[in-house]
This record gives structure tokens, sequence and C-alpha cells, in this order.
């Protein structure tokens, strides 16, 4: 067989649209895949607790994979992606019966927003938002600047976003709300990265996931999170590319300040005629794959001193039925978030910062099985939760906590749900040790591709000036979550990698 025209370094979300794209161009592509088995990375989904029962690896809700404009430029409904979706997108329950709920359906969204008047707020937000965002999402999105979409902004709607994303969530919040069911919504999305109700410029991320549950919602591809891996495959082959699992990639052989081949282990090597994409974390890239002699020394240092995100703790239960929540709406929710007020998310926040396992962890859990039955045996439900953890627990030793802090957060969920804990078939525990074991990206079980922090955005991801996904060495390019706009599966640090690689080409 010829040498391939592109390789791809990793065949995850950010790697597979990379290779689509390069490959409907009509490059030859060969995707390298270091899992013995399957490609997708974290974007998987396995029968991990009992038979029948379909859970997602990694990421299990994709507020922007609807709406992602990479996705929505490949036809992956061609290949078999088909979303399911709850009545109800985010619920955010507390012990004191307080609720707020996100949904597309605005009217039912404003009637359980903590108050009335929020309801009317969050209305107005929702309203506000769907306007801007074919916007302000490719604005976003796309290589940093975008100017033309940023364009479409003006002159009055920039200035309204401008604002909300300088503040931090705490201030946003109470800015706007005067619940505390209102409150705590912003500030606990944020914490689906490392940003903390008070942190500087805190407000985007927040933000951005309460505003996208209200327009494309927080949908389940049907038969599990590998359905859109298996489409971004389908895809690849269909325009002539291949994967290739089972193909650790151990360095990028540079010649003449060129990136001409990689080197897998075991010793073979596969030489790329003309670019080389690669789907890993930034440090993995320059200093491990690539000789760091090569590299300039700032650029060596940088990846020394890596900031990654905090750790993740996971779990997913086999349960012999629904949840049965306190607050009913929560029964009709595709997420629920349990995180009691805005103190108890500062509360959380410093607990994990100060290398503490939480004792009352904030949650993000998981009911796939609402609106995609295929996921548990009839009358039976798949349930899947995380919560944000020091990547290294106090004494070093994820054995010696990971079942004791699983037992923490089933008394978390037995608070929102008595009776949680009897409907419990079967549990799986996954330390941050376990994710990155499964997949070298998730360092730490950092699931961000780094800190989330304001200075390590746009231009600073993931360093200066190689913000634009092309790297110090010629013709070897960072995809990854590790580049700019960082987490979330909308596919577009591949798709702005891949779009770089033609430039250039």
């Amino acid at each position: 067989m010829s040498d391939p025209e592109i390789i791809v370094i990793g065949a995850g979300p950010n790697g597979l649209t990379a290779a689509c794209v390069l490959a409907r161009a009509g490059l030859d592509v060969l995707v390298l895949e270091a899992h013995p088995e399957r490609p997708g990375g974290a974007l998987a989904s396995e029968q991990a607790t009992l038979p029948g029962f379909v859970h997602d690896v990694g990421a299990a809700f994709f507020p922007f994979a609807q709406i992602s404009p990479a996705f929505l430029d490949l036809p992956l409904a061609e290949h078999g992606l088909r979303w399911t979706f709850a009545p109800v997108d985010s619920a955010h329950p507390a012990p004191d019966g307080s609720v707020a709920i996100l949904a597309r359906d605005h009217d039912r969204m404003a009637a359980c927003f903590g108050s009335p008047e929020d309801g009317a707020k969050m209305r107005e937000i929702a309203e506000f938002h769907r306007r801007v965002e074919p916007h302000l999402l490719p604005a976003m999105l796309e290589t940093f600047p975008a100017i033309r979409p940023a364009l479409g902004l003006l002159p009055f709607a920039i200035l309204r976003v401008a604002a909300i994303f300088l503040r931090s969530g705490a201030r946003l919040s109470k800015a706007w709300f005067r619940s505390e069911a209102a409150r705590r919504v912003i500030p606990g999305l944020a914490l689906h990265t490392d940003v903390g109700p008070d942190d500087t410029f805190g407000s985007g991320i927040g933000y951005m996931l309460t505003a996208m549950a209200t327009s494309g919602g927080y949908g389940v591809p049907a038969g599990g999170a590998g359905s859109i891996t298996a489409a971004l495959v389908g895809l690849l082959e269909h325009h002539g590319g291949r994967v290739r699992v089972g193909a650790r990639v151990e360095s990028v052989e540079v010649r003449g300040g060129r990136a001409e081949a990689v080197t897998l282990a075991g010793g073979e090597s596969i030489r790329a005629t003309k670019a080389i994409v690669s789907d890993t974390s930034a440090p993995a890239l320059l200093g491990r794959l690539v000789d760091e002699k090569l590299l300039p020394g700032r650029v060596v240092r940088k990846m020394q001193n890596f900031a990654y995100g905090w750790g993740t703790f996971k779990v997913d239960w086999a349960l012999d039925g629904p949840v049965p929540w306190a607050v009913d709406v929560c029964r009709e929710a595709a997420v629920v978030h349990a995180g009691d007020s805005l103190e108890d998310l500062r509360r959380f926040t410093a607990q994990a910062r100060g290398g503490q396992l939480p004792d009352n962890p904030y949650l993000v859990i998981g009911q796939q099985s609402v609106s995609d039955p295929s996921r548990a045996p009839a009358g039976k439900h798949a349930l899947w939760a995380y919560s944000r953890v020091p990547s290294v627990p106090p004494g070093g030793d994820w054995a010696a906590h990971a079942e004791r802090f699983a037992d923490t957060i089933d008394a978390r969920i037995e608070g929102l749900a008595p009776g949680f804990r009897e409907r419990i078939s079967a549990r799986r525990v996954v330390s941050p040790a376990d994710l990155e074991a499964m997949d070298a990206n998730l360092v730490g079980g950092d699931l961000g591709g780094g800190s989330n922090a304001w200075y390590r955005q746009l231009v600073f991801r993931p360093i200066f000036p190689w913000f634009r996904y092309r790297t110090p060495i010629k013709a070897l390019y960072l995809g990854s979550s590790y580049a700019h706009p960082g987490a979330g599966v909308h596919g577009m640090c591949g798709y702005n990698a891949a779009k770089m690689v033609l430039r250039d080409l």
C-alpha cells in the first residue's frame, strides 16, 4: 500500500472530523488509533455494568453537536446518526425541594425556573440567545479570530455578549436572578470545566451551556455516544479514508524541520507525504512525540509545566427502575445537576482545588435512557454521573478512595431521590487514573484539554503564537481539544485544523 498523504494521530471526535474533511477534499487519509479494539477515544459506549445496559464511556450529552459548524457541514445522519431528546434538557434540584429547569420549550422552562420573575428573565435570555446564536457560535468556535461571523453580532449584540462574558458566573447570576434555584444554574454548568463561581471572566462557559440547552438542547445519540464515532468512521470510509486500530504512535519523525513520518510501537515507520494532524494532548505532541531538541526552549518549558484541568470521577449504574427523584420534573430530564446553592458550589470548588475529595460533590447526572430506551432492558434504566475531583487524591492512590467516594455520590443522589440505592443492580466506578488509562488524552482525568481558565484560551491555547493549529514543526498540526476552541464534542478543533492544512497545501 502506498504512503498516505495525511496521517491523523488519534481517532477521537476531533481526529475523525479532521480526517473526514481532508478525505472529502480528495486526500488519502490514514487515522492511527492506539486503542486495540475501537476508534473514538472517550466518545464510545459499552455494556459496562450488566448485559443490556449501555453506558457512555466519556462524553454523553452534546449541546454543541447538533449546531456545531463542523457537524452541520458533515452529513452524519446519512451514516446512521440519530438524535433523541428528553422533555426537559437540564434540571437543577436541591434538597429543599426547589428546582430550576432548562428546556427547549420556553413556556415550560419559564414556569419552573425558581420564581415567576426569574422564569420571565430566563425566557428573555433564551430568546436573545436564539437570535444571536447563528453568529455567536461560529465566532466562538471557528479559527480565532473569526471576524466574519463576529460582524453579524454588530452593533449592539456584541456589546451585550461581552458584558455577559466579562463577569464571573456568580456575579452574572446575581445580576439576573433573585431565587437561589435560578442563581445556581449558570455557575453550576460552568463546573463542567474547572471554572468556579467566582473566577474572573468565568461566566462564558456557564452561559453557553445554559443558553444552548434552550436552543439545540442536550441531545442523546440513539444507541450510545459511540453512534457519533460510527457515523464519522462511516463518512471517512465513504471518502476513501481508513482507520487502523491498535496502532500506537511513539514518535513523529522530523527531517529538515518538517514532519515526514511516524513511528509506531514495535518500530514500524509510516510516511505522510503531505501533513500530520495530531489529536493528542499538546504536551504529548510537543515534547514526547516530537523530540524536544527540535522545539523552541519556551515551548518545551511550557509543555513541561502545562496547566491541566481538574480530574473527573465517573460512576455508571444499572437500575431496576427510574431514579425516584423527589422533585417530579427531574424524572423527565436528560441531565440532572446536583448543586444546592452558590455557597455549596463555592465550597465544592475550594475543596477540589485544595486537593480534597468533596464531601457534598457537585454532580452531572445523565439519564440517557429517558429519551433513548435502547440503553437498558424494558422497565430498567442506565444512569451515568461524574464529579470533579483532584487528579491525585489524598495519599496519591485512587484504589484507597474510589469505592468510598462512589458511596458518597450514591448518598448525594439518595438525598435528592429517596430510595435510589434500593434500585441499584450494579455499579461501575471509574477514577481519574482509570480515565487516563482508557484514553491518554485525559491526563489525570482532565476532560477539557487543559485548564479552561480565561488566560488559557484564544491566543494562549495551547501557547502563543501557535494558536492556529500549526506547530513549530512544518507540516505538523495540533487538532485536539488542547487547541481552540477547546473542550466539547463539536469537532471544531479537528475541523479548523483540517481547514488550516488545506489552506497551507
